[in-house]
């Protein structure tokens, strides 16, 4: 993915993410993680996951926490796809 697709995809993040962390109430990552795994795709999801493990700059504290929650799931289900007997 191109930077300038990343660099829209962590726009759209921020704003996302910005709603919820104006949330006083609830666990505003989860409800971010929730809202980006239900509505974004695979791709979208793997694009800015990639440009988090090379350094996430410019992601809010809600985003980026959302972002590496998605990793870590993303991560445990592969490692499960794996070990299944």
């Amino acid at each position: 993915m191109s930077h300038s697709s990343i660099d829209t995809l962590v726009k759209m993040a921020n704003q996302i993410c910005q709603f919820f962390s104006a949330q006083k109430s609830g666990d505003q990552i989860a409800a971010a993680t929730e809202r980006l795994t239900r509505f974004w795709a695979p791709r979208l999801r793997a694009s800015i996951a990639d440009s988090v493990a090379r350094g996430g700059e410019d992601l809010n504290p809600t985003a980026l926490g959302a972002v590496e929650r998605i990793s870590s799931q993303n991560a445990a289900a592969e490692w499960a796809q794996l070990h299944v007997a």
